[in-house]
């Protein structure tokens, strides 16, 4: 199959429609909603409104739900992934995930439920409040999947292999035992791997493992390297600007 040339950033479908169209696309979110003050890491953060026309576009070309265990089959499937499990992705994102069909699977730090991004408020990042229990359990009965996306966040390749070793295989036990259900999908936090990192994953019993790295997945493609489009706003040029005031440049 021949590679699309698509932008790193997912903003709307049209740049992307060609592409999507070869092969099923992951998008990534993080946070939805209002940007707090003082946020650091502002690309993270994206208007519930803007998450829902991007799903109305892509139901309107006739994407329909898809999901990890059957990334590989070419049937304009979107799969939507979510990392970190944060509180605003479950208060913005069901009402517009049921209305347009799709579901979702969040990626969870198992030992952060019910606390927040400690990871990033150890580095000067404004706390944001992750999921506990309860309100995983309530996205469950919702439809929508979870994964693990390790114990604690570490950067996988920067920690001893024995520390690596539990925060892969333990977080999947963990998720297990706490929820009832197989856990079959792995995010590495960061996007940070390596081939030993990689191995462990796989190790754990893991069917999937996704990075951060943009790009269309192929048949050819290592479905514990998956590629992902990170969704955020679209930059501010004075191109978008004046279509975000709603005219358009003839």
């Amino acid at each position: 199959m021949n590679q699309v040339k698509l932008p790193a950033y997912y903003s709307s479908l049209a740049p992307f429609l060609t592409g999507f169209e070869r092969a099923n696309p992951i998008l990534t979110y993080h946070k939805l909603g209002a940007r707090p003050a003082r946020v650091r890491l502002k690309g993270l953060y994206l208007s519930g409104n803007l998450f829902s026309r991007q799903l109305e576009e892509l139901r309107s070309a006739r994407f329909t739900n898809g999901r990890l265990a059957t990334w590989a089959k070419n049937a304009r499937q979107a799969i939507i992934t979510f990392d970190d499990g944060y509180v605003n992705v479950l208060r913005h994102a069901l009402e517009p995930l049921a209305r347009t069909g799709f579901a979702a699977i969040q990626f969870l730090p198992v030992n952060l439920l019910g606390r927040c991004n400690e990871w990033d408020v150890s580095h000067g990042e404004v706390p944001e409040p992750i999921m506990d229990v309860s309100q995983v359990r309530e996205w469950l009965a919702a439809g929508h999947d979870i994964g693990s996306h390790t114990l604690t966040h570490p950067f996988l390749t920067q920690v001893d292999i024995k520390q690596a070793r539990e925060e892969v295989s333990a977080s999947r036990k963990k998720l297990e035992d706490l929820f009832g259900r197989p856990i079959d999908h792995f995010c590495y936090p960061y996007g940070d791997w390596n081939d030993s990192v990689r191995d462990l994953v796989q190790e754990a019993g893991y069917q999937t493992a996704c990075t951060t790295d943009p790009g269309m997945n192929t048949e050819r493609s290592s479905a514990f390297t998956l590629k992902r489009f990170t969704a955020r706003y679209p930059s501010r040029t004075w191109k978008t600007i004046w279509s975000w005031l709603g005219f358009s440049k003839n």
